[in-house]
């Protein structure tokens, strides 16, 4: 009975993360998959194989970066090597939220399984609402979020595709550009230390800068030069705070 009872529960939190489908980060990353199917179709990619790379390649911005490899006509080793060097990004998302949803019976077979879902939306979703869930039923809400997730945009992409061919380009880069704007916004909102203030101010100067002196490599040095600079400035202020009597 206590079996049955414990399917249910589980169940019925996998649901509950499921209905986050309804809300505003996951409409918003939607509506970024309708610009992102709307480059895919500029590129000429075959609809059968946008929905199959919604699903597999599930990062937004590693999916453009794939498309416009495709589109430049770089080979599989380049096209490979900067989607996965855009992926290494979500690394410390996914050790920061692995610890929240673990608990001691939580075989790590599954948490590498879930680790697939975790992107942005993703991330800021569940880093928000899991320490309000059980610590045993984290992983069923995670994986009812990340799941439903990941099969609606496939759906969507598939649905739309036909449909988006004549989306001006402005309306479309419009679209896509609602994710990075969401993502920042909830990070600033949710930030917990002035460092990370710190860090994005940093980065939201450099990013213009280092486009205008590297473009290849312009968020890889506005991401590591924001963040290294900020977390210098974090630790001077530390040390100068300990020295004083």
């Amino acid at each position: 009975m206590d079996d049955v009872e414990d399917e249910r529960s589980t169940l019925a939190w996998f649901l509950t993360g499921a209905r986050g489908i309804f809300s505003l980060p996951a409409v918003i990353l939607m509506l970024s998959f309708v610009g992102f199917c709307s480059l895919t179709v500029q590129a000429g990619i075959p609809p059968e194989q946008v929905v199959f790379m919604t699903g597999i390649v599930w990062a937004l911005p590693a999916k453009v970066i794939l498309v416009s490899s495709i589109m430049s006509g770089a080979s599989l080793a380049t096209a490979f090597l900067a989607v996965s060097l855009s992926s290494v990004r979500l690394m410390p998302m996914v050790a920061a939220l692995v610890p929240e949803l673990r608990s001691s019976k939580t075989p790590t077979w599954l948490l590498l399984l879930l680790s697939h879902f975790v992107a942005i939306t993703a991330w800021v979703f569940a880093m928000e609402r899991v320490p309000k869930v059980p610590r045993d039923r984290r992983v069923a809400f995670f994986a009812g979020f990340g799941i439903t997730l990941v099969a609606a945009n496939m759906v969507l992409v598939g649905v739309v595709y036909h449909l988006v061919a004549e989306f001006p380009p402005l309306v479309a880069g419009c679209l896509f550009f609602l994710t990075p704007v969401y993502f920042l916004a909830s990070i600033w909102h949710s930030a917990r230390h002035p460092v990370i203030y710190l860090a994005l101010a940093i980065g939201l100067v450099a990013g213009p800068l280092f486009y205008w002196i590297a473009p290849e490599f312009d968020i890889l040095l506005a991401g590591v030069g924001g963040g290294t600079l900020a977390w210098g400035a974090e630790r001077l202020w530390r040390s100068r705070r300990e020295i004083r009597p």
